[in-house]
């Protein structure tokens, strides 16, 4: 049966209809937003897979060039793999839902949101997480939602809901918050730093919103929901859980006590050796093989407990840290030779390597997506997570989507204090290589790149420097929960929020959050914003800016040099000239990289300077107009009996008689000339068929002006 239900967001209708498609998965809506139309459909195994110890979510966003009426520009005009955008918005989408599956669940859920029509006013993105947050819920799966999520601008301090094309175009931010009728989800941000008041005020302004769209959702799914299926609990056995708690617990409180990462790992290891033995004693000796899932969850949950209790109840963290205490930290520049700009940051055992590379214009990123205002990026940034960095014998498989996501993050935080192409015409890409990881390395990355622009030369308007912020709440009793700076990978792991933010001193250019309970507090939140600042500030004053207290004046030696200079548009054409005739044959005598606008700006690159401004000097000959009366310099092309042919830029051709040549008489052109020569003429007309005549002699000095 087809149900259709509308309401209104932002001002716009919002309509979501079920049962009219893929009536066999086990929810499906199609959400509409203006003419952004989005389809969601979610299900789910049958039956869990014993095999895995961790609930098999997948989340796909995916990108259909037929909604925007395009055809894919790869080779063979479908689809591929998920372009980064794609994957972003189900990283986005995945992190809200994950948390509100029931903890024991391990039935393999998909949830698949297609982008059926995209207006560019109406974001598939929102309509992607309130279609997937309505399909769960009026679906048999066990799920605890709903949810909703909104996107919110900033255009001339007026927050906006949902911005359209032209405000989004305008906006200062670019901010997607999703959120229960309770409380917060998932806070996505990349701004032009933007201030921790108004932040917050836009957090809260967005949740107003998704209260309303949840109330929405919970009344479809009253009316329509499925009951939810019974599946299997795999929680670890009580007796064998308690027998674990009775006899190691103390131990394991000590072991995680340790203030290094690895001897930590050690002495956790020699604690789960001890927990398999009790699993042996109890059940025999094929335990280990019999009852992996139970030893595996025992091991982390007691594990988990400790780290949370030693933070609850004595105020202080595994590293002996206190509650708002940095790790030691480090920042170097410039120590990578050949390379054009490279910074070093660790923050305790984290430590990233970012790398920095400037390239032409031609260099940028072209984008094939479904977001029409992007054609391409003219800065990339790159994380790499190598096994080594956590200790690790596993070779390398290229990024996966936290790689991905940890990229964007960082180049989110970075493009608002890059200068203009029209300050500094470079593509520029940054590569994090993280070297040791032990949490928070997307925001070490973000602190090592700022280092590696500065070493390039770019002159980046501010530092950025990154900071996370952890949580940990007490189950019994929510007002009692600690908010943590800088936290680690146990942290992380054992804990409820990684709160991260990239921004300057004066304010914030980026933002992910990721929790792992029902949703953040506004007071949670405005601690972790006010925590972040802090940090970041300390980290900026400190560190980076005693590593390298401004960009460096000039690029490197092994770096691209620049000329720019703009052109007459009707000119373009002669510098390129019939199938690149013309422009290839600059590039030949000069070695030279040559990119050139549509509005006749000409960038000409070269690691010689001297190349560049030789080639700049040909393109001005082509381009310059010929006036009767004026001196160019050229190089003579033809000799004939009559005289010679002279180019005086750009193919261009004049007559020099031989009675032009010099005020001595001339027999033969060979005797004073050849081809090849470089001379020095004067233009002495230009008759009515665009002929030019040329003349030497009236420059030539006689021998009474020479004394």
């Amino acid at each position: 049966m087809i149900k259709f239900y509308e309401t209104e967001l932002a001002g716009r209708k919002l309509s979501i209809e079920t049962g009219k498609f893929a009536n066999q998965a086990n929810g499906s809506v199609t959400v509409r937003y203006g003419d952004t139309m989005v389809m969601t459909n979610v299900t789910a195994a049958k039956e869990a897979d014993d095999s895995v110890d961790f609930f098999p979510l997948s989340v796909e966003f995916e990108e259909k060039m037929y909604s925007v009426g395009k055809i894919p520009g790869s080779f063979n005009r479908r689809e591929g793999k998920p372009s980064e955008s794609s994957i972003l918005v189900s990283r986005a989408i995945d992190r809200p839902v994950r948390p509100l599956f029931p903890h024991d669940f391990k039935n393999g859920v998909t949830i698949v949101n297609t982008v059926l029509s995209d207006d560019q006013d109406n974001s598939p993105e929102v309509c992607a997480q309130i279609g997937t947050s309505a399909a769960l819920s009026i679906s048999d799966i066990p799920w605890g939602g709903p949810t909703a999520a909104v996107q919110v601008g900033l255009v001339d301090g007026k927050i906006i809901i949902n911005p359209n094309e032209k405000e989004a175009k305008l906006s200062d931010m670019k901010l997607t918050v999703a959120g229960t009728e309770e409380q917060i989800t998932m806070i996505e941000c990349g701004a032009k730093e933007v201030d921790n008041d108004t932040m917050y005020e836009a957090i809260v302004t967005a949740h107003e919103e998704i209260k309303k769209i949840c109330k929405f959702i919970a009344d479809i799914k009253a009316e329509i929901g499925k009951e939810k299926f019974e599946y299997k609990s795999y929680s670890v056995d009580e007796e064998y859980y308690k027998a674990v708690k009775d006899t190691l617990y103390d131990e394991m409180y000590e072991a995680v006590k340790e203030t290094d990462k690895i001897k930590r790992e050690e002495n956790v290891e020699a604690v789960t050796e001890k927990i398999k033995a009790l699993a042996v004693e109890m059940w025999g000796e094929n335990a280990e093989e019999e009852h992996a899932f139970d030893i595996a969850t025992a091991v982390h949950d007691i594990e988990k407990e400790c780290v949370r209790k030693i933070i609850l109840s004595e105020k202080i963290r595994p590293d002996g840290r206190k509650i708002d205490e940095i790790r030691p930290l480090y920042a170097e520049a410039g120590l990578i030779p050949r390379v054009h700009g490279s910074g070093l940051f660790s923050r305790g055992q984290t430590q990233v390597l970012s790398i920095a590379t400037l390239g032409t214009k031609s260099d940028s990123q072209m984008l094939d997506e479904i977001d029409l205002s992007k054609t391409e990026k003219r800065y990339m940034h790159q994380y790499n997570f190598p096994g080594y960095s956590v200790g690790d014998a596993r070779p390398s498989r290229g990024p996966g989507r936290r790689e991905i996501g940890h990229g964007a993050l960082a180049e989110k935080a970075l493009v608002p204090v890059l200068p203009s192409v029209d300050e500094f015409p470079y593509t520029i890409r940054v590569v994090s290589e993280v070297l040791e990881s032990n949490g928070s390395t997307s925001q070490a990355s973000i602190c090592g790149s700022t280092l590696a622009l500065m070493d390039a030369g770019v002159p980046i308007k501010k530092p950025v420097a990154g900071i996370s912020c952890g949580l940990i709440t007490d189950d019994e009793n929510p007002d009692n929960y600690v908010v943590l700076t800088d936290i680690q990978d146990i942290e992380d792991f054992f804990g409820d929020m990684d709160f991260k933010v990239g921004g300057t001193k004066d304010g914030i250019t980026a933002i992910q959050v990721d929790i792992k309970l029902g949703g953040l507090s506004y007071e949670v939140i405005k601690q972790a914003l006010e925590r972040t600042k802090i940090a970041r500030d300390n980290i900026i004053d400190n560190y980076i800016l005693k590593a390298i207290p401004a960009p460096r004046e000039d690029v490197s030696e092994y770096a691209p040099k620049i000329v720019t200079m703009h052109i007459d548009k009707d000119k373009i054409k002669d510098v390129i000239g019939a199938g690149g005739k013309v422009i290839n044959k600059i590039i030949e005598q000069t070695g030279v990289q040559i990119d050139i606008d549509d509005d006749g700006r000409v960038d000409i690159y070269s690691t010689d300077k001297t190349n560049c401004e030789k080639a700049a000097r040909i393109v001005y000959g082509i381009t310059r107009e010929i006036v009767a009366g004026e001196v160019y310099e050229g190089i003579v092309t033809r000799i004939m009996n009559f005289g010679a042919f002279v180019d005086i830029g750009g193919g261009r051709e004049g007559l020099l008689h031989i009675s032009k040549i010099s005020k001595e008489h001339i027999e033969k052109v060979e005797d004073v000339l050849a081809i090849g020569d470089e001379v020095v003429v004067k233009v002495s007309d230009i008759d009515s068929q665009g002929r030019i005549n040329l003349n030497m002699k009236d420059l030539e000095k006689s021998d009474k002006e020479s004394k």
